[in-house]
């Protein structure tokens, strides 16, 4: 390889600079996830994981999802989803049962019980959000934040 070509290539890697705001952004946004996670464990007795299915479920018509439709709202491969929601079916917060319209499927139902936890959690989770996120950002801040998580969506989108 040429020295032109080695320099090339390094051209296309991140800067030193580049790769610190990478991991800041990274390490603050794990930061973030982390409290707020312990946070509702310690509060509500549920986990982001648990939070995420039942907002899904709670927002879906008749409060019920297809296995593989939660599965892709929530960005998780299947055999995940499926764990989870064994361990979530053992509290109560759920129950799965066959697709009505199509025996090969299950869907995922929210129980009385899961709504109640829902609803005392997203209490927790909004002044959570509040404290741990809001509060550190000015409205400047959160627009030009809202403006960048657009733009990496719309170049995530790109990619495929």
């Amino acid at each position: 390889m040429t020295n032109e070509r080695a320099e090339e290539k390094r051209r296309r890697l991140p800067t030193r600079e580049q790769l610190r705001v990478w991991r800041d952004y990274l390490e603050t946004a794990e930061g973030v996830r982390s409290r707020l996670g312990r946070r509702m464990q310690a509060e509500s007795g549920l986990s982001l994981g648990d939070y995420q299915v039942l907002l899904s479920l709670s927002e879906a018509e008749g409060t019920r999802l297809r296995s593989s439709e939660l599965a892709a709202r929530a960005g998780w491969e299947r055999s995940r989803l499926s764990h989870h929601l064994g361990r979530m079916e053992k509290r109560g917060l759920i129950r799965r049962q066959e697709c009505a319209q199509d025996n090969r499927g299950a869907e995922v139902v929210l129980t009385p019980s899961g709504a109640k936890a829902f609803r005392s959690g997203s209490i927790l989770h909004l002044q959570a959000v509040q404290e741990l996120f809001v509060t550190a950002l000015t409205g400047e801040q959160l627009a030009q934040l809202d403006a960048i998580t657009s733009s990496l969506r719309a170049h995530l989108e790109q990619q495929g």
